[in-house]
């Protein structure tokens, strides 16, 4: 397996609320663990939720002894949420703090993915770039409602109003995806500062570039930047059945 995470804090930031994790050693029960999660808030909070929200994730997977993939990564997700919240309501300068996240896991070829929010999750080969998971936001639900048309979405006055956070409300809800991986498959976790800055065709051309995996990651990251980097800009881009792991 090859692996690696990126986070750039973009061209208009003056913070990274962004934060990635990344392992191909177990976390507990699970072989391999892979996040991106998009903080929001005030000028310390979304940086707290993001980071937050990962290393207690990261914490309710090594201790749980459940084996269900499902099973821990949505506790560990239930747990983050009101671990947040807790926190947002003890002090002042957090409130109102959440996060996207998007994660996944691969066992035995097989990908579980958990998802909040609008960071994303693609499976891409030298055939096809399709999103997996199913962005948690008010224009997705327009395109969805025949409001708008899938082309407008990208650069709709609203695309950053999203409908699900971790930290939004005590009952949080996380969507699920299996994906069975082909042999050619490549995987990337991003934030909206990729997704709104890049078309798919391009993150298509860029990943299937041969190229180290290091300089495919990066050259994402720079595109972005190059176009106005107007958010925080994270990225995770694994090839599951490449040898050896870069991380940066």
């Amino acid at each position: 397996m090859k692996a690696i995470a990126v986070t750039d804090v973009g061209k208009k930031r003056t913070m990274n609320q962004d934060y990635v994790f990344l392992s191909k050693d177990p976390v507990g029960n699970l072989p391999n663990l892979f996040i991106v999660a998009d903080g929001m808030g005030g000028h310390k909070a979304g940086d707290f939720a993001s980071r937050y929200a990962v290393n207690t994730i990261r914490e309710n997977i090594e201790q749980d002894d459940d084996t269900n993939p499902v099973k821990l990564l949505r506790s560990a997700i239930e747990r983050a949420n009101r671990e947040i919240i807790r926190k947002a309501s003890r002090e002042s300068e957090y409130e109102g703090m959440g996060t996207t996240l998007v994660a996944a896991t691969i066992i035995r070829g097989y990908m579980y993915i958990a998802n909040v929010g609008d960071s994303r999750l693609y499976v891409i080969n030298r055939e096809e770039i399709r999103q997996v998971t199913r962005d948690h936001s008010l224009v997705e639900e327009m395109v969805r409602m025949g409001e708008i048309r899938r082309e407008e979405a990208r650069f709709h006055p609203d695309k950053n109003i999203i409908t699900r956070a971790i930290g939004a409300g005590y009952d949080v809800k996380v969507d699920f995806f299996g994906h069975k991986l082909r042999d050619n498959d490549k995987i990337l976790l991003c934030s909206d500062g990729l997704s709104n800055m890049l078309e798919d065709d391009e993150i298509f051309e860029i990943v299937n570039r041969d190229e180290e995996i290091a300089r495919r990651a990066g050259e994402l990251i720079n595109r972005a930047n190059t176009y106005g980097g107007k958010d925080n800009i994270s990225v995770v881009l694994v090839e599951p059945f490449e040898d050896e792991v870069d991380i940066c």
